[in-house]
């Protein structure tokens, strides 16, 4: 079996899979997005996880990095389930990309690993269901596994522009909270950590940039650096009232991630650690 298996090779999956050294096994759930990790010299298959899969993928000694989401209904994640159910043979270790959504809303507050999840949104319990399952399957074998909990992901081509220029409404700085972030490339860098280190087994690692700049200050910097009126900004129910409710899911809940472990037991520099260097970039492409 090949040494990287990554499932859900989308925005950062993809990037990830470029990253890897030692040819990994790369599933993505379209024709374009194999064709693309093909052309870079990556083996690719199309894997849809919403419907049935045809035969098994033996994943025997292999690092998985599992990052597709959960669909954006209903409970648990079906998607996981099916996946599982075809993997065959004990992994390395299995590396699963979950969201800092589980948490829910800290009011501002600071939130470690060590605090208890408690998700305000369906979305936030559809992860934590997700986490709960991939650390029975990996129980149930005897390998050991690696939750990451991701907090927003920017960088080339996946900057709010298009809602810029709509002019749709930021909630006004004094009421917005803190946020988090991080860069793809980052992002990447830290599931290379994750895989490769020792430290990280059965573990759980908060993932940020650490800066906890404001969504309002986000959407600031991008229009700044893109040459783009900033968005108005207006109280918090009266965005509430105009932004959709999965827009406001992630409007909605304010936090500071403490990424602690992250740095000092993964060991990952970040090359972008605060908006400023992280936005400029991603608009150079």
């Amino acid at each position: 079996m090949t040494g990287q298996v990554i499932i859900g090779c989308g925005y950062a999956g993809e990037r990830l899979a470029r990253r890897l050294g030692g040819q990994p096994l790369a599933f993505t759930g379209s024709d374009a997005g194999a064709r693309r990790l093909r052309a870079a010299g990556v083996e690719a298959r199309v894997w849809n996880l919403d419907q049935q899969p045809v035969g098994t993928v033996d994943v025997t000694g292999a690092i998985v990095f599992y990052l597709a989401p959960p669909p954006e209904a209903g409970e648990g994640d079906p998607r996981l389930a099916r996946c599982l159910a075809t993997l065959r043979g004990r992994p390395r270790k299995f590396v699963y990309v979950s969201t800092t959504g589980v948490y829910g809303d800290a009011g501002g507050g600071t939130v470690s690993e060590d605090t208890p999840p408690a998700p305000t949104t369906p979305r936030g319990a559809r992860r934590l269901a997700a986490e709960q399952a991939v650390q029975a399957w990996c129980a149930r074998l005897g390998a050991p596994w690696v939750i990451l909990r991701v907090p927003g992901i920017y960088g080339p081509g996946r900057l709010p522009l298009e809602r810029i220029r709509r002019g749709d409404p930021s909630i006004e700085e004094a009421e917005a909270g803190p946020g988090n972030r991080i860069h793809v490339d980052d992002l990447v860098s830290v599931l290379r950590a994750a895989g490769d280190s020792l430290l990280a087994v059965n573990r759980v690692y908060n993932v940020g940039d650490g800066e906890h700049a404001s969504s309002t200050a986000y959407f600031r910097t991008v229009a700044r650096l893109a040459g783009l009126p900033e968005p108005p900004e207006l109280p918090r129910e009266q965005v509430r009232a105009q932004v959709s409710p999965a827009m406001w899911s992630f409007l909605a809940d304010s936090r500071r991630v403490d990424t602690t472990r992250m740095r000092e037991e993964l060991g990952v520099a970040l090359r972008y650690p605060d908006l400023e260097s992280g936005v400029r970039a991603s608009l150079a492409g």
